[in-house]
């Protein structure tokens, strides 16, 4: 689709490709183009699931910090919404989406991991929020998403020092999910999200924006939300499928419907 982020889908699964040689720096074309092509990942109702990878090398290793040392704070506080807003693009969409690792998923890499719903990691890999070493913080969502997920000691842990963790601590931090050999990523991550492609599509969505959605909000509101969108699925043919097939004692076939 793009010159350096593509969607192809097989079976079910799209696949966000990054493609920008040799580390994958994500400029500012990249930024933009990911942005679309999670969009296009999020309409595309034969993409039921979402794997997004780096290649077999390297996954992400950060922004282009040469752009950096050309832009002041007036033309940044423009830009870093748009930067913040390509990454929140592949966290909304509304399916299963995973990250597969490998090499490295340093600053804006691993904010992009972090976007994901899961993390499958390289065995060798490393990961990261460097931005302190520059004089900066992460500014597409690390400072946010990494302390939700791992908790806020851990996440000022890598984030004042800069410091990369390998695959293991990854793992044993919650930061990664699955951790396989580089060779093995891709594979893992498909095994990770091929059963959702059957898997009921409305109710997989409604289950995703009441879990991120919670996030936001106290637990009164958060309750709220997942009582409006639990009651909404009754509307679905898949709730019907679903209930009926229990009842029958079979295996049900949803159609996302």
């Amino acid at each position: 689709m793009g010159e350096f982020v593509t969607l192809e889908t097989n079976d079910g699964i799209g696949t966000i490709k990054l493609n920008r040689p040799p580390m994958n720096a994500l400029n500012t074309q990249l930024q933009e183009e990911l942005r679309a092509v999670a969009h296009s990942a999020a309409g595309d109702e034969g993409v039921k699931a979402v794997i997004v990878y780096g290649g077999e090398k390297v996954f992400a290793a950060g922004a282009d910090i040469t752009e950096f040392t050309k832009v002041g704070y007036q033309e940044m506080a423009i830009r870093a919404e748009a930067l913040s807003s390509a990454f929140d693009a592949v966290a909304r969409i509304p399916k299963p989406v995973a990250a597969a690792i490998t090499g490295y998923a340093l600053g804006g890499g691993c904010e992009l991991a972090l976007a994901c719903d899961w993390r499958v990691v390289a065995d060798d890999a490393k990961l990261g929020q460097p931005e302190i070493k520059l004089g900066i913080i992460p500014g597409a969502g690390g400072t946010q998403r990494l302390a939700r997920l791992i908790g806020p000691a851990r996440a000022k842990d890598l984030i004042f020092s800069g410091r990369m963790v390998d695959a293991e601590e990854a793992l044993r931090i919650g930061l990664a999910d699955r951790v396989a050999p580089a060779a093995d990523v891709y594979r893992t991550a498909v095994e990770l999200v091929r059963p959702y492609v059957t898997g009921p599509s409305l109710a997989l969505r409604a289950a995703k924006l009441a879990v991120d959605g919670g996030l936001n909000l106290d637990l009164a509101s958060g309750l709220a939300l997942e009582s409006q969108l639990f009651a909404g699925l009754f509307a679905t043919d898949d709730r019907i499928e679903g209930t009926t097939a229990f009842v029958e004692k079979r295996k049900p076939t949803f159609t996302g419907r």
